[in-house]
Order: C-alpha cells, then sequence, then structure tokens
C-alpha cells in the first residue's frame, strides 16, 4: 500500500530538520535529498511498527493544511509503499511452529537439512517472491 505523506523541511544550524506532522516524528538530514529520505526511512519504520501492532496507519493530511513555523520552510510529499519498505527492510527472524510426519522430520536431519532455510525457500516459492 503506497501513500504520500506532507513533510514539513526547516534549515537548521547544520542539518536540513524534518517534521512528520501525520506521525508526530522527526528526524534530519545533511541536504534535502537526504532529508526527504530520511523522512521516507521515518515514516516506514514506524508505519510497519504500527501496522505489527495492529493500528491503523494515519491518513495523509492535505498538503494545503499543514501549516509551518516560518516562511523559509519548505512543505513537499514523501510516498511510501508499506508492503515493498516491509520487504525491503524488516529483516527480524520469527519463530514459527510446524508439524510433519515423522519419518520425514528423521530422514531431514538425517540428511543435515536446515529446516528455516527450506521453509524460507518455499514459501517465497509459493508467494513468486524472487528477491531477498
Amino acid at each position: 500500500m503506497k501513500k504520500a505523506y506532507p513533510v514539513i523541511l526547516s534549515q537548521g544550524e547544520k542539518f536540513i530538520v524534518v517534521y512528520i506532522p501525520d506521525f508526530e516524528i522527526n528526524t534530519q538530514g545533511e541536504n534535502i535529498a537526504e532529508a526527504i529520505e530520511m523522512a521516507r526511512d521515518a515514516i516506514g519504520v514506524v508505519g510497519i511498527d504500527l501496522e505489527d501492532d495492529g493500528e491503523s496507519l494515519p491518513e495523509p493530511t492535505v498538503i494545503s493544511e499543514v501549516k509551518t513555523n516560518s516562511k523559509t520552510d519548505i512543505v513537499t510529499l514523501v510516498d511510501v509503499d508499506f508492503s515493498e519498505y516491509r520487504r525491503k527492510n524488516d529483516l527480524k527472524a520469527v519463530k514459527k511452529n510446524c508439524t510433519i510426519p515423522s519419518w520425514l522430520n528423521f530422514e531431514a536431519e538425517k540428511a543435515g537439512i536446515n529446516f528455516s532455510a527450506i521453509l524460507t525457500a518455499a514459501l517465497k516459492n509459493e508467494l513468486k517472491i524472487q528477491s531477498r
């Protein structure tokens, strides 16, 4: 699911400071391009954390409704594809319990099969995921 959220870019002493009102978070970058990249990353991290907690992602505020503190602030949109962000960045492993016939378990252990690797490969194949 892809959404575009408004962000406010403000020149700080050393960095471009980014405020993301819909998530009430801040980040920064050395220049505008890096600040936007850091905003996308911050939105992605907080967004998948919300999803993992069973919460809804906030709806993006209409850009014309975003208020700034200074005439030099820049208001722009940052798009995030949360599904793609999760695929690229959520690398934590989760433990899954599954059941297989005991004869198959015996043969697989005897052959030194890595159950996690086989299950991961099978799931990627089934879901037609080629990367990672």
